[in-house]
């Protein structure tokens, strides 16, 4: 593997960085370096082929990786924790912070790549996620909605946020106001910014959507009035009740189309075009000209996966 350079590490303020972990494309997966007074934390690793980045951006904080104090994936779905197991063995110093729901499948990861298997096939998930490293159990810590670590001189504080996952935790860094969200906030790639900002899509990937949950994760998020939330898929975004609007209206959107279409004899293609023509609306009233066909090829994943996720959840109501 050749050594990475810092191209993919980006200083935000209030020393944090953004860490592009090269997953499927550039800026589309990332990680977070926060630093503190010479300790350092990171929020959500990538998968396995993200520890050489994570650690290039290490030194170009200047860190030892023994400053290291914390690995703190939202939750263990593998673009977001596929890599942490392997991270834990480079940081001597670290402990897993994880919600109590998911910390099975990082201390046994055995069940969680079965799953993965199940969804992607066999040959995408060793390509793309490899074999996953199990963290020891001693090194593990489970959260709760409300716990606070101390980083440095800052403070994390953990909320507990179902809706995309029940497993799920966003992290609020008062030092930045700002929320670490995982999916629960959805997807902004930059690819698909309009002239009005950022555009944010829902992420309802199988198999634990919950409509009514979510837009209860939002309400608490959005409580604390955030100035920034700091998305996995991707970067940093501002004007959070703003979006917040955009994101919700098409979940409810996307529940509806879902309810309708319960029956169809070809159900899933069926949501798969209802969703597209969601999101591509929502771009277009935002504001975006770019070709419908770009539009559809950045989202394709997304459209796959969601059409998944409110599937299951029919087969659930």
């Amino acid at each position: 593997m050749s050594t990475p350079t810092a191209e993919f590490c980006q200083a935000l303020d209030h020393g944090i960085f953004v860490i592009d972990t090269g997953f499927v494309r550039p800026r589309f997966d990332a990680a977070y370096l926060v630093v503190d007074n010479g300790r350092a934390a990171y929020i959500e690793t990538g998968p396995n082929s993200a520890v050489p980045r994570l650690l290039a951006a290490l030194e170009v904080a200047g860190l030892d990786r023994s400053a290291v104090d914390y690995v703190i994936p939202t939750h263990v779905h593998l673009d977001h924790a596929g890599g942490a197991g392997l991270l834990m063995s480079e940081l001597p110093n670290a402990r897993m912070l994880i919600h109590p729901r998911g910390a099975r499948h990082m201390i046994d990861p055995t069940v969680l790549m079965e799953g993965v298997r199940a969804v992607y096939g066999v040959e995408v998930a060793n390509r793309d996620y490899g074999e996953l490293v199990p963290v020891p159990e001693e090194r593990v810590t489970t959260t709760s909605d409300g716990m606070v670590v101390t980083l440095g001189g800052r403070q994390l504080r953990f909320m507990d946020t179902p809706g995309h996952a029940k497993h799920h935790n966003c992290i609020w860094d008062e030092v930045s106001r700002g929320w670490f969200t995982g999916d629960t906030f959805g997807i902004a790639y930059p690819e698909l910014y309009t002239p009005n900002g950022p555009y944010v899509v829902p992420a309802t990937a199988p198999v634990q959507f919950d409509q009514e949950a979510l837009h209860e994760s939002i309400k608490r998020l959005l409580a604390y009035r955030p100035t920034q939330m700091y998305l996995t898929h991707y970067g940093a975004v501002a004007n959070p009740e703003q979006l917040s609007v955009q994101f919700l209206s098409q979940v409810d959107a996307m529940a509806e189309a879902a309810r309708s279409l319960a029956r169809a004899p070809n159900r899933h293609e069926e949501l798969k075009r209802a969703f597209a023509d969601i999101y591509i609306a929502e771009l277009r009233r935002s504001g975006s000209t770019k070709p419908e066909s770009f539009l559809r090829e950045i989202l394709t994943l997304d459209i796959e996966l969601n059409a998944q996720g409110l599937g299951a959840w029919l087969n659930k109501h």
